[in-house]
């Protein structure tokens, strides 16, 4: 009884056929890691898939751990065989786009976990990509633990090694990865969650600087991205829950108290989106009332240019009618006196505009 590890893609019944890598049809690998535990200890050498689960019931404190990326139908079919996984989980785990949840068929436990990944950028846009959701699917029994990940979720060789080097806690079986998967992927909310917060203090300082700006798209964009973020945390409050009350495979109430840290956790996260959402809609309110500033002034200012202008209209308009004692053609200096009133009024209005800074 031992361990199994591949880098080739598994296929069931035999490798890649002839030529297919030639036709562009080679993939990354399905399978990542194969291992059968004994006591928490991972065994050395190489046992055959299919094998597996019948190496692990051989003895009592053996589980065995499988982890697979991006599989196909074909690709999941001995597993499923194998493991007698229900072909509704199956047909979850090959499709993805799930929303997290809990299942149970019999004796075996089907998880779904929403995955959260921050996408850097060097600043907001009306296009930026801020976060970036993958799956987690989790088979668990009493003897195996099968983990399916989908997109960008990452790779999980990391919790892998972390668990095999504490053999203590990794003898508890199934229920040991599970609860690890499910810490893990609610900390990597608790990170994503920080880094958001820094786009939403840097737009921020930007609605409220001086500058005028549209930040309207932004925000909008922002709030898209807030959705998904949202859409990953908050199904998954119920499913850890459920966890806690004593649904991990196997002996798993030693776990329970982690759970409910985890979910406490996990709690922390949604007061924040919650939290994140209403600050998004107060600068959302603050942006448009900006905007609306803008324009009232704008206004102001063109209104202040307009009655600026219509003095000396109005005076060029008398002018136009026939008066016989005309400044101009009756008195000597009515001209220049004309000129001067009409350039001593707008500088009065302009001054007077000013002042009231409607210019």
């Amino acid at each position: 009884m031992s361990s199994w590890r591949t880098t080739k893609r598994f296929r069931p019944g035999g490798a890649v056929p002839a030529g297919a890598e030639a036709a562009g049809a080679r993939r990354a690998p399905v399978v990542v890691d194969c291992a059968l535990y004994d006591k928490g200890i991972r065994r050395p050498g190489e046992v055959p898939l299919q094998d597996a689960l019948d190496a692990a019931e051989a003895s009592e404190d053996c589980f065995v751990w499988i982890g697979l990326h991006a599989p196909l139908t074909e690709d999941l079919a001995e597993i499923a065989a194998a493991f007698h996984l229900h072909p509704l989980a199956v047909e979850d785990a090959v499709e993805a786009h799930q929303r997290p949840k809990l299942e149970r068929y019999d004796d075996t436990l089907f998880l779904v976990l929403k995955t959260i990944v921050y996408v850097e950028h060097d600043a907001l846009t009306a296009t930026s990509e801020v976060v970036d959701t993958g799956e987690i699917m989790v088979f668990a029994g009493d003897k195996f633990v099968v983990v399916v990940r989908h997109g960008s979720a990452p790779p999980l060789v990391e919790l892998r090694q972390s668990l095999e080097a504490d053999p203590a806690r990794l003898a508890h079986g199934p229920a040991a990865v599970v609860h690890a998967i499910t810490d893990r992927v609610v900390d990597d909310y608790l990170l994503v969650a920080d880094k958001v917060e820094d786009d939403f203090e840097r737009l921020e300082e930007e609605v409220f600087s001086p500058r005028p700006s549209n930040d309207a798209e932004r925000i909008y964009q922002l709030k898209r991205e807030l959705i998904e973020f949202k859409r990953a945390v908050l199904p998954l409050a119920r499913p850890l829950e459920r966890l806690a009350e004593g649904g991990l495979p196997g002996d798993g109430s030693g776990f329970d108290a982690y759970l409910r840290d985890v979910a406490d956790h996990l709690a922390q996260v949604r007061e924040r989106l919650v939290a994140f959402d209403e600050l998004l809609d107060s600068i959302l309110s603050a942006s448009l009332a900006g905007v609306t500033v803008r324009q009232n002034t704008d206004m102001r200012k063109i209104a202040a240019i307009a009655a600026i202008l219509a003095v000396p209209t109005l005076i060029v308009g008398i002018y136009g009618m026939n008066f016989e004692h005309m400044p101009e053609l009756k008195w000597t200096y009515g001209y220049p006196t004309v000129l001067v009133v009409m350039v001593g009024a707008c500088a009065l209005m302009f001054r007077a505009f000013r002042r009231n800074d409607w210019l």
